[in-house]
């Protein structure tokens, strides 16, 4: 998708206080396009930015859907201090907004964390609170690409199930994923990529489950000179 087709969540941070665009500035994953989409904070500032699809029947989409794509945490000023993540179900066009995120984790190392939450808070590894539902157990280092897709399915009973998967770039490239469950996140049904079950009845995770929205990326910063990168977002909804 290209950058025409995304329009910016309301109270993103000022590009002042986070800069951000497509760049050849940072190194694309394999198979990449000649751009990124980069992020980079130039002020101690806490908040974030994000952009949703505004293509018609996906702003917002009226059941769920899937969004994919490669994310990195760029070589920063620090280990820590912000996420990139996508987003699906979002409940509304601000970043203050809740909706499933799935990304990379506020951490050093970090993991890929599945949080049900708004797009300002962004990806704390702590399972069980803050809304976080699941967390990968695989570690990884900044400066690396990961190639992730998440599915959400909502039933017709009202249970949404949201499936995580991961492409290896070693091997596949971005034009060419052979996705696979990402191990610790689906525990539920093993290979079967399913990393949570949001009941009609909000008991898994305390809340209802959200079976529409907006679809994007976004990345939350806490701290200056602090560096994301998306590539290669695609996007589909449920019909």
């Amino acid at each position: 998708m290209a950058e025409v087709d995304f329009t910016e969540l309301a109270n993103s941070l000022a590009t002042g206080q986070l800069d951000r665009g497509a760049t050849a500035g940072i190194d694309r994953p394999p198979g990449g396009g000649s751009f990124v989409f980069g992020f980079n904070s130039l002020a101690v500032v806490d908040g974030a930015a994000g952009l949703f699809t505004n293509q018609t029947n996906f702003a917002p989409m009226s059941k769920g859907g899937r969004i994919q794509g490669a994310i990195k945490r760029h070589p920063s000023a620090g280990a820590t201090g912000f996420a990139p993540f996508l987003f699906i179900g979002l409940q509304g066009p601000d970043v203050s907004d809740l909706g499933y995120l799935l990304g990379l984790g506020d951490a050093d190392p970090h993991h890929i964390v599945l949080r049900k939450g708004a797009i300002n808070e962004g990806l704390p590894e702590s399972l069980g609170v803050e809304g976080v539902l699941a967390i990968g157990t695989e570690p990884f280092n900044n400066d690396t690409w990961l190639h992730l897709r998440l599915d959400m399915v909502v039933n017709l009973n009202g249970d949404v199930v949201l499936n995580v998967f991961r492409n290896d770039l070693d091997v596949n490239p971005v034009g060419a994923p052979i996705f696979a469950p990402v191990p610790g996140m689906d525990d539920l049904n093993p290979g079967s990529g399913r990393a949570f079950l949001d009941d009609a009845l909000g008991i898994n995770s305390g809340s209802q489950p959200f079976e529409n929205g907006r679809v994007g990326f976004a990345f939350r910063v806490e701290d200056t000179a602090r560096r994301g990168a998306f590539d290669s977002i695609e996007i589909a909804r449920q019909l």
